[in-house]
């Protein structure tokens, strides 16, 4: 441990299961000195163990239903109240689409579920932002994070609509971050990670194969949760307070690769 985030206060969004990245950046920042708040929606609360991680790091739980400004008023107001000042960071680590959720295909969706994943994934993120901006809840040099994944560059079929989620949340990071920068000293960036077999990965139809594919693509593999974690903690730490505006490849090198020996091997004939 390096006692990275010694004295930092945040909020730490999306943790389900032990699975979860948002609970391995937890872990990972309870580890590096740090405090803060555990959120979800009332639902995933029941669904999930958050209370076990509240336990493991001192943290408390405000469910949060990431898409009411109301519930991300009270959030943040409760997590300064129980942390005793401004927040230094915010992780977003949400994501759901209902249409991949009922097997309903990219070229048919259900619109009122593109909305409300859309809603969820993304929108959400300028909420949390507009309320975190608006009550001036960040310290300077503080650090926002939301993740996301490289269908919002390039097509994965089956992603379905959760490709078009991620590239609105990575235009709301740079959009956002840029008045967060100028008026507030405050970074905001993505961090575009390797597929990862979270609980919420692992709904994706094909994802076993996906992530064989994308091991063998990257030259040092996938990243697993906890390297995205260590990667995370570093974005909250003061070692990077110039670094805004980014989306950030955590991807073993997938994301440069055009193909390579062991994918080449399944196509050329002895």
């Amino acid at each position: 441990m390096y006692n990275l985030l010694k004295g930092k206060k945040g909020i730490i969004f999306g943790a389900l299961d032990e699975k979860s990245i948002a609970w391995k950046v937890a872990e990972r920042a309870h580890e590096e000195g740090a405090e803060f708040v555990l959120t979800n929606a009332p639902i995933a609360l029941r669904m999930g163990q958050l209370s076990e991680l509240a336990e493991k790091t001192g943290a408390q739980i405000i469910p949060a239903d990431a898409t009411s400004v109301e519930d991300l008023t009270n959030l943040v107001e409760k997590a300064m109240e129980i942390l005793g000042g401004k927040l230094d960071f915010v992780l977003h680590s949400i994501g759901m689409s209902v249409n991949v959720r009922k097997g309903k295909a990219y070229t048919d969706p259900k619109y009122d579920f593109t909305t409300k994943g859309w809603d969820v994934s993304a929108v959400s993120f300028h909420k949390t932002m507009n309320v975190l901006y608006n009550k001036n809840a960040m310290n300077e040099w503080g650090s926002i994070v939301a993740l996301t994944y490289m269908a919002a560059q390039r097509v994965f079929p089956d992603y379905n609509d959760m490709a078009d989620n991620k590239a609105y949340l990575e235009s709301i990071a740079r959009s956002f971050g840029y008045f967060f920068g100028r008026d507030h000293k405050v970074r905001v960036n993505t961090i575009s990670q390797s597929p990862t077999p979270t609980t919420a990965g692992q709904g994706v139809k094909g994802f076993d194969g996906f992530i064989s594919y994308a091991e063998k693509m990257s030259p040092l593999g996938n990243a697993t949760a906890l390297e995205c974690a260590d990667y995370t903690i570093t974005l909250f730490s003061d070692l990077t307070k110039k670094v805004t505006l980014q989306n950030l490849f955590h991807d073993g090198g997938f994301s440069n690769m055009g193909v390579s020996d062991k994918v080449m091997e399944h196509f050329i004939e002895e």
